[in-house]
């Protein structure tokens, strides 16, 4: 199944994008769909017994609350760090 994506490039790059494509055979939507593909392809959950021992002790030992947003804080610490 298809489904649509918007995307925001410079115009310069889609003209050269699309001069490409149809040198390839391609569609530019072909080519984007392809690229993706290939830089997914590896992209798989870490299973239990790839991790190293030491890390495999330490899962699971912190607790946090129900409401813990980590990437909230993430944000406020980085923006501290980089004064953002």
């Amino acid at each position: 199944m298809s489904t649509k994506l918007t995307l925001t490039i410079e115009k310069e790059v889609i003209e050269i994008a699309k001069e490409y494509a149809k040198e390839k055979g391609q569609s530019l939507s072909e080519m984007v769909e392809n690229y993706f593909k290939l830089i997914t392809v590896n992209r798989k959950k870490v299973k239990q017994k790839q991790l190293s021992p030491k890390v495999k002790k330490l899962r699971g030992i912190i607790k946090t609350g129900d409401n813990f947003d980590y990437k909230q804080i993430l944000t406020e610490e980085l923006s501290k760090k980089y004064g953002v």
